[in-house]
């Protein structure tokens, strides 16, 4: 019961690699080929930085006008509650504002990445390009 066995490609230390169908390598004509991605990453991150900035904002001056009606309706019950109240809508207004944000960036990015970038990069010879579409 002898069986040879070969290697296949998930044996391989590569990353995974476009087929070289129209994302061949202009330069030496290689199909190791991997997306930049540069704008993309970009646009996620600013926009994560500035939609959970918005959602901070927007949310505090929320939880404050909220407070500030909750003192005067119940000036003697719970006097801790206010502050609380603030700092959970402020949490969750940074998440929801922070994934938005980082949706819309990442959207925007991937425009830009197609339309302006070079971005393509080579792993045989490092050269970067984009494909005309």
């Amino acid at each position: 019961m002898h069986e040879e066995f070969s290697t296949s490609s998930f044996d391989s230390p590569d990353p995974p690699l476009r087929s070289s169908y129209a994302g061949a390598c202009p330069a030496c004509q290689s199909p190791r080929v991997v997306d930049r991605d540069t704008a993309k990453k970009a646009g996620a991150a600013i926009g994560t930085i500035a939609g959970a900035a918005g959602g901070i904002s927007g949310s505090l001056s929320g939880a404050i006008t909220g407070a500030k009606v909750g003192v005067a309706l119940t000036a003697a019950a719970l006097p801790a509650a206010p502050p609380l109240g603030a700092v959970a809508g402020a949490v969750v207004g940074a998440l929801s504002g922070g994934i938005a944000g980082c949706v819309v960036g990442a959207s925007l990015g991937e425009a830009v990445d197609a339309a302006i970038l070079r971005n393509r990069r080579c792993l045989a010879c490092g050269h970067t390009f984009s494909i005309a579409k």
